[in-house]
């Protein structure tokens, strides 16, 4: 009997464990915004919780916050002094305003039907060729089409197109690319001579590059159909593509990371996020019966367990981005072409924590730096062997240097991806010409015969 009450202790000691374990891996891994979310919710279902938002949340590092003594700990946490104040003037750092929700493109079009159209036929036919505008703003069927759809005359159809065609934004209701660029060249009174030859008659040619070719059949230089592909290119080929009607997506850093007399400092981002304390009601657990009162130490208990959870949290992100920042200072200091070679395994292995907890940290997660907000995880970047020499380089390293070759590069002659790899030799940098290429392509360069000017 002893035996079966020990082995019962013993299993809900681990379940315990387990599921603390489990929450604090949990909490770990969210970002700020997902962490509020999380607060607000637990707050919601947990009667021993009171929030509040503040400046300041009570450092981690206080013993109080580890303790066991339920008492102890619910005295401390519904202290008044502890508390943080809030006040809704207060700017949140990294945070902007809201802007307003965004109209969908269908929305948008509709709004200028009911102002352009009074006859409730061709309104009907309008609303029906909006009702028929994909999101990129193209027209997805043709006038015949549309004409038995709404029982009409393709003439009257057309007519109603020309003035959907009219609308905001510029292209809209096009039924293919040469129609959207006419019609935004015809809108800014630039369809006349090449651009309209580019425009009407060249624009595979242009996808190829093939300048030469365009500027023979035209009977012209080639420096003239570049310059007349350069305001072809300045036209937008997806003019619906700017609608939507989702709500701005908004990052919430949860670390600032700021140079202090000289010397980076580390600052978690806690006004997003809201401070947890114990209820006073919950305080004189004494006065209750026996029922209510295991009720409230079973709601004390899991209370415990989600703030030691967060400060566990915090801890262990300032931990991380110390460590990150004391390694990475060159890069703070002097911009992306310093970034240093550093794996989760390293910082990992300085601060004492496991691999898997070093990621958790990071997943998700933003740092406001003098130059701006940069996903944490982007401080650790894969490594490329240096030739000759056991030293590594990162690929953000020869990613700066291709940059830096194309920018520099004679536009009339430029740089061929092998070139480029003789170039990247010469800094040491051995890689091949399928590597140049993945780099250049994710860098948003396009190939040396799409480069070339003319």
């Amino acid at each position: 009997m002893q035996a079966e009450q020990s082995l019962n202790m013993n299993l809900s000691q681990h379940l315990a464990m387990t599921m603390k374990l489990q929450q604090a891996i949990r909490i770990l891994q969210l970002s700020a915004q997902e962490l509020r979310a999380e607060i607000e919710k637990e707050y919601l279902e947990n009667p021993a919780l009171e929030m509040d938002y503040g400046d300041a949340a009570p450092e981690p590092s206080n013993p109080l916050l580890q303790a066991e003594n339920i008492s102890r700990l619910s005295e401390y946490l519904g202290d008044e002094e502890n508390r943080g104040s809030y006040s809704p003037e207060e700017r949140e750092p990294g945070r902007e305003k809201a802007a307003p929700v965004n109209l969908t493109l269908e929305e948008e079009l509709l709004e200028q039907v009911n102002f352009t159209f009074s006859d409730l036929q061709q309104r009907a036919i309008a609303v029906f060729l909006v009702g028929s505008v994909d999101s990129r703003g193209y027209l997805t069927l043709s006038i015949e089409e549309a004409a038995r759809a709404v029982q009409s005359s393709v003439e009257e159809v057309s007519a109603v197109l020309r003035r959907v065609q009219a609308f905001e934004p510029a292209g809209v209701a096009a039924r293919d690319l040469s129609e959207c660029l006419r019609l935004q060249a015809e809108r800014q009174g630039i369809y006349e001579g090449l651009v309209a030859a580019v425009i009407d008659r060249h624009l595979d040619d242009v996808a190829e590059s093939r300048i030469r070719e365009i500027a023979a059949q035209e009977h012209c230089r080639p420096q003239d159909v570049q310059l007349a592909v350069d305001i072809v290119r300045q036209l937008d080929p997806k003019p619906g593509s700017s609608y939507g009607g989702d709500d701005p997506a908004y990052i919430t850093p949860d670390v600032l990371i700021q140079k202090i007399d000289g010397e980076y400092q580390v600052i978690l981002n806690d006004n997003y996020v809201p401070h947890l304390h114990i209820s006073s009601v919950y305080r004189k657990a004494e006065s209750f019966d026996a029922e209510t009162r295991k009720y409230i130490t079973q709601r004390l208990n899991a209370a415990s367990w989600l703030i030691n959870s967060i400060e566990q949290r915090r801890t262990t992100i300032r931990r991380v981005v110390t460590e990150i920042v004391r390694v990475q200072r060159d890069f703070l200091d002097k911009g992306p072409d310093f970034l240093r070679p550093l794996t989760m395994k390293e910082v990992a292995d300085e601060i004492g924590v496991h691999e898997s907890t070093v990621s958790r940290a990071v997943a998700n997660k933003y740092a406001e730096l003098p130059r701006g907000v940069m996903p944490l995880r982007k401080f650790f970047t894969a490594n490329l062997a240096k030739a000759g020499s056991g030293e590594d380089f990162i690929a953000g390293q020869a990613k700066a240097a291709i940059r830096e070759l194309i920018e520099k590069e004679d536009p009339h002659k430029p740089l061929s991806d092998q070139k480029l790899c003789t170039l990247l030799k010469e800094r040491r940098m051995e890689l091949s010409r399928r590597t140049v290429m993945k780099y250049r392509e994710q860098l948003g360069y396009p190939s040396s015969v799409k480069r070339k000017r003319y």
